[in-house]
Parts: structure tokens; sequence; C-alpha cells
């Protein structure tokens, strides 16, 4: 008998289940809920490729160079990238030379310790250091950045959806705001429109002014387009660093298991 009732218990509970299924989809079928206005005016990320794309993909070691130079030149002053260091840059065909030269040379200092006196101090980083970040903390990096805090980009292509090609549009994406945009979705003091954002509106002022920007040693004409797909593809490299090495591994596994299956 008791286990009569528990059987007519969970059919009842079961059934509601059910009920209350077909009831909530009929009513978002019938009265869909409204979407934000942004979801009007927000534009999907543009089509563009990358050297890097697809299982035979390979890395475009000039373009990575080209874009380390558009990040060091124009991206440095506020977006640190806290998970490489000076000596990865190796693997974008900078000799070891070039690699001491860029640290030292750097514009920003990295923290230390004064042997001397024990108190905090900087000194030039170090091939083996990590790129420093350009403020000392947060609430320094909001002061200067209208309380937004500027991204760490080691893994941005990895942290935000539609990986390089929506920074590569987001770069690009810079637009006058719209005539029909309503009042409450326009950019407020300190803010900047632009589709490719969220929300549409970010803090970060258009980092790509005007072309030529940055003088490219390989001659590259350094378009708008250019610098944003350089430094996307070397943001790419950034978060994988290792992403040839895995396509290789990739294809060497998938013939060992062709080859173990004959």
């Amino acid at each position: 008998m008791v286990r009569f009732f528990g059987i007519l218990i969970g059919l009842f509970f079961s059934g509601w289940l059910l009920v209350s299924f077909v009831m909530g989809a009929v009513e978002y079928t019938t009265n869909p809920p409204e979407k934000p206005v942004e979801y009007a005016f927000h534009e999907d990320p543009k089509k563009v490729s990358f050297s890097s794309d697809g299982p035979l993909g390979k890395f475009d070691r000039q373009q990575l160079q080209r874009g380390f130079q558009v990040y060091k030149e124009v991206c440095a002053a506020c977006h640190s990238l806290r998970l490489v260091a000076f000596r990865n840059l190796e693997d974008l065909g900078y000799n070891e030379d070039e690699v001491k030269a860029i640290a030292a040379n750097w514009a920003i200092q990295t923290p230390a310790i004064d042997p001397d006196t024990g108190e905090m101090s900087t000194r030039p980083p170090l091939p083996a250091d990590k790129f420093p970040k350009p403020f000392a903390n947060d609430v320094a990096a909001g002061a200067a950045n209208n309380n937004a805090i500027p991204p760490d980009l080691s893994l941005i292509t990895k942290a935000r959806t539609g990986g390089a090609p929506y920074i590569y549009s987001l770069l690009t994406g810079y637009q006058d705001v719209p005539a029909d945009l309503p009042e409450a979705s326009r950019p407020g003091d300190g803010l900047h429109y632009n589709p490719y954002f969220a929300n549409l509106n970010l803090a970060m002022a258009s980092p790509l002014v005007a072309d030529d920007q940055v003088t490219y040693s390989d001659g590259t004409n350094a378009t708008i387009d250019q610098m944003a797909k350089d430094v996307s593809a070397f943001l790419i490299w950034t978060a994988e660093p290792k992403l040839e090495n895995r396509k290789q591994t990739g294809w060497a596994v998938l013939g060992f298991l062709l080859i173990a299956t004959l």
C-alpha cells in the first residue's frame, strides 16, 4: 500500500512538472520576453581570418611581430600581459639579444626591493620577467581610466566570446552614435559608442585613431585595419603560444589511431 501511494505521488509531481513545462513553453512562444534595446543595435563580430585558423593553421611570425609592436606602442600603457614573459618573444622570431634590448628599454619598470634599504623600488625588466603591469593596483587603474579597469590581455581572445574576430571588430568598430538610439542607451560622459561591445558603450576610447600610427619595420602599410588584425593575431598567440604544437600533436595522434585500426 505504501508503495502504491508512493507511485501515485511520484506520478502527480511528474505530471505537474510536465504541465508546468508545457505552460511555460506556450507562454514563451506566444509572449516572448522583450529584448533590451541594445539587441537592435548590437552587431556580431566581423568575418576575419587569421593564418592560425583551422587544423593546418600556423602563426605568421612577421604578423606577430607587427602585432607586438602595436601592443607595445598603443596598448601597453593601459593593458598588462601578466602571463607573458619577455623571453617568450623568442617564439615570435626575436633573438636573445633583441629580447634583452626590448626588456631593458621597456617603458614600465619592474617592481623590486632595494637591497641596500629594503624599501620598494623598481628596476629595468629582465628577459625572465613577466611584462610589468602599467598600474600599481586596480584603484590606480580605475582612477586613470574613468573608473574602468583595463583588462589583462594575456588570455583576452579566449576570455571574450568571438575570440580574435571580436577584438578586431571592437578595435575597428567605433562609430558615431545613431540618431535613433534611445537616450537611455546613449554613451554618457567618458564613454564611447561601439556596436560590437555588449552594452554599446565602453570607457576605452578608440586606441587606433589614424593610419601609420605605428611604423612597421618590415614596410607593411600600417592602416587601422592592418594594425587591428596584427594585434589581434598577436593576442591569439599570447592566449595559446603552443597552438602549433597542439595541432601537430593532434595530427600525429590521429595518424597513430588510424594506423592502429588497420
